[in-house]
């Protein structure tokens, strides 16, 4: 693959596509897991939305390898990119940071790297406390690092029950996240459906609309003031058969589907 060539989705055949993508996008603190293929070490790896000052991996000490989704620059495949720091970090002595990453030649991506039958379990964060190698001594600076980032970290939970689902509290307001792991126009073809029908909504749940990140569908809804994760997970639960089954149908849309399908793309924002 050429430097230059773009890859639109680029966590595709991974185990929980939108998982990757909403710890790249939408979740400010969690990990997951994943392990290296046998050729590579058959080393467990920890995902993590982010590491200190945008590192792309970190070796700590304890031989623990971190490697980061939320990164700045790269070529035009995350995968490809993310596979590079990842092999920097196996490469070298633990308590090492792979700190730039350059634009990465042309050379394995994810897909090649991890073993594909160890699954992406996710775990969210109220705190980057994970960061820290065990090996090395706490210091005041360090707590005062620690206690600056945490700061950033909006509330965020994983709602159970269906895949990639992530509520969030963002100020006075909270709102649903949801990504898609189906093409992108069965998701837009099914969210309109539902949209032109008024039931888009669900209990407690507005519509807002969706975003595209990596390729795939987000779609957003805002909740009713106050709301919490274990409401939300009650509601999505009544509302996901509904959302399945208009996903899976193929008819042609009606006017109103259409209707709606045409104000839902005009809406739509692209994150990357």
């Amino acid at each position: 693959m050429a430097t230059g060539d773009f890859v639109l989705r680029p966590f595709e055949t991974l185990p929980a596509e939108p998982d990757w993508v909403a710890l790249k996008e939408l979740v400010p603190a969690a990990t997951a897991t994943a392990r290296t293929t046998a050729e590579h070490g058959s080393r467990d790896v920890v995902v993590t939305t982010a590491l200190p000052s945008a590192w792309h991996a970190l070796h700590r000490t304890d031989g623990q390898v971190l490697l980061a989704l939320q990164t700045v620059g790269g070529s035009g495949d995350a995968s490809r990119d993310l596979a590079t720091a990842l092999l920097r970090a196996l490469e070298t002595e633990p308590g090492t940071a792979i700190e730039t990453l350059g634009l990465p030649t042309p050379g394995p991506r994810l897909q090649d790297v991890l073993d594909l039958s160890v699954p992406f379990e996710v775990t969210v964060r109220d705190s980057f406390e994970y960061w820290l190698d065990p090996a090395l001594e706490r210091t005041a600076q360090i707590d005062q690092a620690l206690e600056d980032a945490d700061s950033g970290i909006l509330r965020t939970a994983r709602i159970g029950g269906v895949d990639a689902a992530y509520w969030t509290r963002m100020g006075a307001k909270e709102y649903l996240r949801w990504a898609q792991p189906l093409g992108e126009q069965q998701v837009l073809d099914g969210l309109a459906r539902l949209h032109g029908a008024r039931a888009s909504a669900f209990d407690g749940g507005r519509f807002l609309g969706y975003f595209r990140s990596s390729g795939i569908v987000v779609p957003v809804w805002e909740l009713a003031r106050g709301s919490e994760p274990e409401d939300t997970e009650l509601a999505l639960a009544q509302f996901a058969p509904r959302f399945f089954e208009a996903l899976a149908d193929e008819s042609p849309l009606d006017a109103n589907a259409r209707r709606a399908r045409a104000g839902l793309v005009a809406r739509q924002v692209t994150l990357r």
